[in-house]
């Protein structure tokens, strides 16, 4: 099985409107929410790791602009 991960209930609100023209159009809500969750987790983690890593990113754009790249003698292009 594998990767089975447990669902679990959650209460929440939402406008009137939008539950309506989701249930006319047959949208799954549980499943479009864990969507956009994971997509925004997903960029909240990208943003995070950039943070903490931004120190060492710059400094190995620097070492580039500096020294170039060591494969730089062997481009054919």
């Amino acid at each position: 099985m594998g990767n089975a991960v447990r669902k679990q209930s959650a209460n929440l609100s939402i406008r009137s409107d939008l539950l309506c023209r989701a249930r006319q159009q047959n949208i799954n809500l549980s499943q479009t929410l864990e969507n956009s969750l994971e997509q925004i987790l997903k960029a909240r983690d990208r943003e995070e790791w950039q943070k903490e890593n931004q120190k060492a990113i710059d400094a190995a754009n620097l070492y580039v602009e500096c020294h170039g790249l060591w494969s730089d003698g062997l481009r054919q292009f």
